[in-house]
């Protein structure tokens, strides 16, 4: 595995091309939008800063990632030589279905194809290629160049060689990965969506407030971050996503998103990125969003 090529420039794909950079592979970061792209590699270059500031790279290594890294608006052409390819486009099944069935046609017959999905079945993203046994699951998380974790999924029809090989580059990228069976959000979000939904409910019955949810949980239960918090920090459109395919999946009213999540996403609150969730992040500034604002 030398070539890597990512699909989509969002946060999760600059995350992984900057890994994957980070640590010799050639990568080609594949978006529709130039603009996102640039975006992407600005971003990477800051996160690089970051750790040269740190001390955990040098100057010279963050010339050599960035140098690792070429960027691609279209598909076949970013794809043609990957030995891997990591999708990381939105968590809509559609699409992903899409881009899978291009994959089929324009990556060469070896290629492993792999998605970062945090809950959509790898069985069915497979089963529109002619290749079931090369396709997987490889769910990093965020923010991918510091967090260890990666959830590799297989689905019905994945090899063993196929699992063997991401297994093994993963712990080649300092990663400690994790084999999981392909089922309903996998084993991290089927665990921390009905977390994260428990005290969004929390919040909707007015059993307390948001930084005092938050900081029960912190202080209690040693979690570094509050479940609201993390929610805004994840997405909370694509925490409402997650629910959604957990409450399809499984058929049990518990996986059922609470409707104050519904009603904030429907409002184009998203948390972080859209700069309001449980939250308001105006300025840089992170305060919480007045409790009126979430009662019943």
């Amino acid at each position: 595995m030398k070539n890597i090529a990512v699909i989509g420039s969002g946060t999760m794909g600059n995350g992984i091309a900057h890994t994957f950079a980070q640590f010799g592979y050639q990568v080609n970061l594949i978006d529709v939008n130039n603009e996102a792209l640039e975006r992407a590699i600005s971003t990477i270059g800051k996160n690089l800063d970051r750790q040269v500031a740190k001390g955990t790279i040098t100057e010279a290594d963050k010339a050599n990632t960035l140098k690792n890294i070429s960027n691609f608006t279209q598909l076949s052409e970013g794809v043609a030589n990957a030995d891997l390819i990591v999708e990381a486009a939105t968590e809509n099944l559609e699409l992903k279905l899409k881009i899978f069935k291009d994959l089929d046609t324009f990556a060469k017959p070896e290629a492993i194809l792999a998605s970062n999905t945090s809950s959509i079945s790898i069985t069915k993203i497979a089963s529109v290629t002619n290749r079931g046994d090369k396709v997987i699951g490889m769910h990093f998380m965020n923010p991918v160049p510091v967090m260890k974790l990666v959830e590799v999924i297989r689905g019905y029809a994945t090899s063993d060689e196929t699992t063997a090989i991401v297994m093994d580059l993963s712990t080649k990228l300092s990663k400690a990965p994790v084999e999981v069976n392909d089922y309903p959000g996998f084993v991290a979000n089927r665990i921390l969506m009905p977390m994260i939904n428990e005290a969004i409910y929390t919040l909707y019955e007015s059993v307390a407030g948001v930084e005092e949810i938050d900081t029960v949980m912190k202080l209690g239960m040693a979690h570094p971050m509050g479940p609201l918090q993390l929610a805004d920090f994840i997405g909370l459109d694509v925490c409402l996503a997650i629910l959604n395919v957990l409450h399809d999946g499984f058929g049990n009213p518990k996986y059922a998103p609470c409707p104050l999540l519904v009603n904030m996403v429907t409002a184009g609150n998203k948390g972080v990125k859209s700069g309001e969730g449980f939250y308001n992040y105006a300025k840089g500034i992170k305060e919480a969003v007045v409790a009126s604002k979430f009662s019943k």
